[in-house]
């Protein structure tokens, strides 16, 4: 049964009688929150709830920012399983174009883009998906992603996409470009290997081999997923916040604002 949040720093007792807070960490005053925002993008599980919002729900918003924000001339909506299903569902909501699944995931493969090597991600991603051909032959597909992070399992499934009769293949990835190292414990090391970096991505859509790619933008992410919040406190303002002060997300592998010091 669902009870609440933890919040940041606070240490909880559960025992059979009650759940009890013996401490909290309090933030220093005026510092806002940083709750890391790839969490909403890619990391937690749609029925996750943070900051009182369901993570699915962010997505789905996420999805619909992005229609407003990049539209397309297609035919139908689909997307890369399965984080990105709810921003895909989003898009076509808000395009009046069908939702329609082109890819099925093996289950027994894990997350490519934590595998320690390119070698490994590349064999992943081989033996990630099979394509649903009839639902897509001849027609024009916009794909969407939730992150593009090296670039490694973008293009292949364009290619089998075309291979299997798509007309024309459209991306649409619904977070921004990831240009920094995350220094809070993601496997994302060096600059270097971020294809936002590289000198590809200034004809990304030809490298990967779609018709068009667009992000979401920075802004757009972040009203997706403090739109809930900001109208909760709005609609109630005696509402404890879930987060004390001011109301803040990590941007950092986004932006490069990071929300602590840096020590080297």
């Amino acid at each position: 049964r669902y009870y609440r949040e933890v919040l940041p720093g606070e240490i909880v007792k559960i025992s059979r009688h009650d759940v009890q807070t013996l401490d909290v960490v309090r933030r220093l005053e005026g510092d806002p929150s940083a709750f890391c925002i790839f969490e909403y993008v890619y990391f937690a599980r749609p029925d996750s709830i943070f900051e009182g919002q369901m993570v699915y729900s962010v997505r789905k918003r996420c999805g619909q920012q992005l229609a407003i924000e990049a539209p397309v001339e297609a035919d139908l909506v689909s997307t890369v399983p399965e984080s990105a299903t709810p921003a895909a569902l989003g898009y076509a909501q808000k395009c009046g174009l069908p939702y329609v699944e082109v890819l099925c995931k093996n289950r027994y493969v894990g997350r490519t883009f934590i595998q320690p090597n390119m070698r490994l991600r590349q064999l992943g991603v081989a033996k990630k998906f099979g394509v649903l051909s009839d639902n897509f032959k001849g027609k024009r597909v916009v794909i969407i992603d939730d992150s593009i992070v090296r670039g490694n399992t973008i293009s292949p499934i364009i290619k089998l996409l075309r291979e299997s009769g798509a007309k024309e293949v459209h991306i649409r990835v619904a977070s921004p470009p990831i240009r920094f190292p995350c220094y809070m414990g993601i496997n994302i090391p060096t600059k270097e290997e971020l294809i936002a970096n590289r000198p590809e991505f200034h004809d990304l859509a030809n490298y990967i081999g779609a018709d068009s790619v667009v992000y979401l933008s920075v802004e757009g992410l972040v009203s997706s997923v403090q739109e809930s919040i900001k109208a909760r406190q709005d609609n109630n303002p005696k509402t404890p916040k879930s987060f004390t002060g001011k109301l803040g997300h990590c941007t950092a592998c986004l932006t490069g604002d990071y929300p602590v010091e840096l020590e080297w």
